[in-house]
């Protein structure tokens, strides 16, 4: 889903230029063990899975880090790796290669899952904080609604009865809040479960209908809301999630302060919980 067509910038950026910041991260891509660890189908001994849980440290770490960079100070980064560690070792326990994907794909899943368990176990959120994200929200709905566009700052800003510095300091108190952890919606999904997702990257001949359907759905509700989004956020989610950029690196190509981009991840993240909130209050579940 990478998006090049606004690549074009105030600071004169170019595609090139793009194309450079992801070959620096190509270059720390780790490499993947399927074919080492996994070969035979066996259980791996208690020497291999230690092995090959040194070997994915950097993945913990670097998966942690990101995470780290939308959490407040008070928010150990040890923890999260080794919660990281725990997702790992229930990854190796449970991967099977007969599904035909990467091994490094399903510990990214499970890494990252136990991370966002860990987070929700600690409620980090204040409450008034959560709240005030919770009216955000609301005012993205139900003014997208209205006008039947993305709602400008101003017009938010409006809506709420606050001054446009206001809401630019509220984004910034929100942005934590705005995880978007689709997992949310898939779970809450009929006939769902845990490896449903594994299917649907698995080999199409061998993906069950009734698990592709339920995953086409999600999938299909999400690219149509990110489609709707302005296209400067559009190309924020796209760098961010897709071709894994930091805050800062990101800011660099389109020019604008890392601050700034922050702003306006938030404002794309609480944009897409608008959208996707009906889906999963009927689902009997919530994005918050």
């Amino acid at each position: 889903m990478t998006m090049w067509t606004a690549t074009s910038n105030s600071s004169g950026s170019t595609c090139s230029e793009l194309k450079k910041a992801m070959v620096k991260k190509n270059v720390s891509t780790l490499k993947d063990y399927t074919k080492t660890f996994f070969k035979d189908g066996k259980k791996l001994t208690k020497d291999k899975r230690e092995e090959l849980i040194l070997k994915y440290l950097p993945l913990i770490k670097y998966v942690a880090g990101r995470l780290a960079m939308r959490l407040p100070p008070h928010i150990s980064v040890d923890d999260l790796i080794s919660s990281g560690v725990l997702g790992l070792m229930d990854a190796i326990e449970k991967f099977d290669p007969s599904k035909k994907i990467q091994f490094k794909t399903y510990a990214e899943f499970r890494i990252r899952g136990a991370m966002l368990d860990e987070l929700r176990s600690l409620d980090w959120v204040p409450r008034s904080v959560r709240k005030k994200a919770t009216e955000l929200e609301q005012v993205y709905r139900e003014l997208e609604k209205k006008l039947g566009r993305p709602a400008e700052d101003e017009e938010v800003a409006k809506a709420m009865g606050i001054s446009l510095e206001e809401f630019y300091d509220l984004l910034d108190k929100t942005k934590n809040v705005t995880f978007l952890d689709i997992e949310v919606i898939r779970r809450h999904m009929p006939d769902s479960n845990e490896d449903d997702i594994f299917d649907l990257i698995a080999d199409d001949e061998e993906i069950d209908p009734f698990h592709q359907l339920n995953m086409m759905e999600v999938k299909n509700i999400l690219i149509k809301a990110i489609k709707e989004l302005p296209e400067k956020e559009k190309l924020i989610i796209s760098l961010y999630y897709y071709e894994e950029l930091t805050m800062r690196e990101i800011g660099e190509i389109m020019g604008y302060t890392e601050s700034r981009i922050s702003q306006m991840h938030t404002k794309a993240m609480l944009r897409l919980r608008a959208k996707l909130a009906p889906i999963a209050e009927k689902l009997h579940g919530s994005l918050l």
